[in-house]
């Protein structure tokens, strides 16, 4: 058995020694380890890469995963905010109506008697010159104001605008009929600010002048009676 010491540095001298000859190694030798090698280094640098890789295209893919909830969230959060803020407005802007209508039918209400001593000294026909002109244009700036009057003879009797004070029946009219003004009423808008006092007519069938309920109506005459509280006979 032979037993070839190729170290190339003497472990005695520590010089470098010198191949002799037959002990070179051989040049395919070296190259088929240098290949092999230099194969297995590639293949673990190329499986590095492609684990490298697969890492970070995983990581990539969960920051884009994450990025894209974030900006869900706050286009989530956005909406609700611009939802609420316009709910808001709208709010606002309906209290501000109802307070802005509640002032002017505060004010119009305390004008009314105003408007009925108007009303009367026109009837009469005392409103003239300067005084109708300041009265006419008291009227138009609260009619600009949305005040309107309601009231007319003629038109159909309505309780929820309508106050009765008197009734009376009559055939010539088809129903509940309003006859007589005593108060013009007045509405600002929607809303009813005072009722209009009126006679209201009903209607009742014209009675035959030979009737016996057209010539002694029931109720009229006091009943007759005898000594015995019986109804008393004629003749």
């Amino acid at each position: 058995m032979v037993v070839r010491d190729r170290r190339r540095i003497d472990p005695e001298t520590g010089e470098r020694r010198s191949p002799a000859d037959g002990e070179q190694p051989a040049g395919g030798q070296t190259e088929e380890v240098t290949e092999s090698m230099s194969g297995t280094l590639d293949d673990e640098l190329a499986q590095v890469a492609d684990e490298s890789g697969d890492s970070g295209e995983s990581e990539q893919a969960g920051e884009q995963d994450e990025l894209q909830r974030r900006v869900d969230e706050l286009t989530a959060d956005l909406k609700r905010v611009t939802a609420e803020y316009a709910n808001y407005r709208k709010r606002v802007d309906r209290d501000r109506e109802s307070v802005i209508e509640s002032a002017k039918a505060s004010v119009a209400g305390e004008l009314l008697p105003v408007l009925d001593d108007l009303e009367r000294a026109e009837s009469h026909g005392d409103l003239t010159g300067p005084f109708k002109a300041v009265a006419d244009k008291l009227t138009s700036s609260l009619g600009s104001a949305g005040l309107e009057s309601f009231g007319q003879e003629g038109e159909e009797f309505d309780p929820s605008v309508h106050e009765a004070v008197q009734h009376g029946t009559s055939p010539e009219v088809a129903g509940p009929t309003v006859t007589t003004v005593l108060r013009r009423g007045y509405r600002l808008g929607e809303k009813v600010l005072r009722s209009a006092m009126v006679a209201v007519t009903d209607y009742e069938p014209e009675q035959p002048e030979d009737s016996p309920a057209a010539d002694s109506p029931a109720g009229d005459q006091p009943d007759v009676v005898d000594a015995d509280g019986d109804p008393a006979r004629e003749g």
